[in-house]
């Protein structure tokens, strides 16, 4: 299995630092967030290292969502949630802090103080323009 000697995420999956976890396979680990955005905020991450979404196999992230989604199945009856984000960033100007691959599982309540970080707006010509290069 790979990883990294300077990861705190590989440090969790070999036990070498603590971590609250929540659930765990032969693919992941979940575990309690110790910066949470809101209450049960967890990570969900693959135990094999991979830098982000553009380095981690098809398999592992296929582990990733599903437990990530057996969590947010949990969170309403277990936390009184009322809706649940799944959030991954992949790169430092995308907020990425953290150099593994992960996907944060956050609870949402109605009086939770969590907000989008961008107003969304209109596309206009620019939608077609990104479409087409995606495309390409």
């Amino acid at each position: 299995m790979a990883s990294d000697p300077d990861c705190i995420f590989c440090k969790i999956v070999a036990g070498e630092l603590p971590a609250r976890k929540i659930d765990e396979d032969d693919r992941t680990i979940t575990f309690m967030d110790i910066n949470p955005g809101t209450h049960g905020h967890a990570l969900v991450i693959p135990k094999e290292h991979s830098k982000d979404l553009l380095e981690i196999g098809p398999d592992d992230l296929a582990a990733v969502v599903q437990a990530a989604q057996r969590l947010a199945r949990r969170m309403p009856e277990a936390l009184g949630a009322e809706g649940v984000n799944l959030i991954n960033s992949c790169g430092s100007v995308a907020w990425q802090t953290v150099f593994h691959f992960h996907m944060h599982v956050m609870p949402r309540y109605s009086y939770d103080t969590v907000r989008l970080p961008w107003t969304p707006g209109g596309g206009g010509e620019r939608l077609d323009q990104a479409a087409e290069a995606l495309r390409a």
